[in-house]
């Protein structure tokens, strides 16, 4: 699945959460989507696809790991693991430890639709 794959699906399976896309050239590194789930706390997102190749990895350049270390809180990173066909939510917290351990790190939820429902409860 690719990541535009990824965002559509969310998009139209999480109806309680208002989410703006962020196409954000000017300040490298921010996440793809900012979400207001019904508890009115604000999150961001960012969106990543492993490849058949390598699908345990998960690429993220200097500035969303700078991004997310500088963000720890409220902040998530959506993987879609080619391996498996799962979808995996991750703290952005513990992105160094994403990009070291790939998809093989504990996510916070794991499916699709638990990934919404943890989301929503934020």
């Amino acid at each position: 699945m690719l990541e535009r794959q990824l965002w559509k699906k969310l998009k139209n399976e999480s109806k309680n959460i208002s989410w703006t896309r962020l196409e954000n050239w000017a300040l490298f590194g921010t996440p793809d989507l900012l979400g207001y789930p019904p508890s009115g706390n604000f999150f961001t997102l960012e969106l990543k696809a492993t490849t058949p190749k390598k699908p345990y990895l998960v690429r993220c350049s200097p500035h969303q790991i700078s991004f997310h270390i500088k963000h720890p809180r409220n902040s998530y990173i959506l993987v879609a693991c080619a391996l498996d066909k799962l979808v995996r939510l991750y703290p952005g917290s513990r992105i160094l430890e994403l990009v070291k351990l790939g998809t093989k790190l504990e996510p916070l939820a794991c499916g699709l639709a638990s990934c919404i429902r943890k989301l929503e409860s934020l």
